[in-house]
């Protein structure tokens, strides 16, 4: 999340995201200390689509629409093998990634007006942010304290829809995935998990 990873957060920005509790344990430590989003409430997850859509024009169609989306698409198995890098973020590399870029491509193709990462790469590469805007000395320490304990594989299965109040992230509605093969018929956008608080 480029913009929370900086530290700016905007009242009613919205993220749908892949949490990966199973990575938390390994990397809790240092995204509290060079991870701005995790101060602000964001777990360890694996980022699908941000900013999506202004939290107001977030209806009970969108919610429907997710559903249904998102239960498209099998629950699978990743693992955290190694870091990687971009310029300025330290990250786990989830393998596979393609589902991972499946769940971008189906969100950002039925919500054009909602690019990934409102349009600023060519390519969206699907990580687990561990550190952010730090010297490269400080990504080589916590690279070689995370590769002794490296793989971490988890379970993806769902995706969140976290909202920024300005200051905090907060979840707001799980969707789970469901896979075009389940014999279990879509929820209802009723039948969300939809947080309140």
């Amino acid at each position: 999340m480029s913009q929370a990873e900086s530290g700016r957060y905007r009242a009613g920005q919205t993220a749908l995201l892949a949490t990966v509790a199973e990575a938390e344990p390994l990397v809790e430590h240092w995204r509290r200390r060079f991870d701005a989003s995790a101060a602000a409430g964001i777990p360890a997850h694996v980022t699908v689509l941000f900013p999506f859509l202004d939290v107001d024009l977030i209806s009970a169609a969108v919610i429907g629409d997710l559903t249904t989306l998102i239960a498209g698409h099998d629950s699978f198995a990743v693992r955290f093998d190694e870091c990687g890098r971009f310029p300025d973020v330290l990250y786990l590399a989830p393998t596979p990634d393609q589902p991972l870029r499946a769940l971008t491509e189906s969100i950002a193709t039925r919500w054009p007006e909602a690019p990934p990462y409102g349009g600023q790469f060519a390519e969206v590469i699907p990580h687990l942010t561990v550190a952010h805007g730090q010297p490269s000395r400080i990504f080589d320490e916590v690279e070689a304290e995370l590769a002794d304990r490296l793989p971490v594989t988890a379970t993806i299965s769902s995706v969140s829809l976290f909202v920024s109040d300005g200051q905090c992230w907060r979840p707001h509605a799980n969707f789970p995935m469901l896979g075009a093969s389940s014999n279990t018929p879509p929820r209802q956008p009723g039948s969300v998990s939809i947080h309140n608080s």
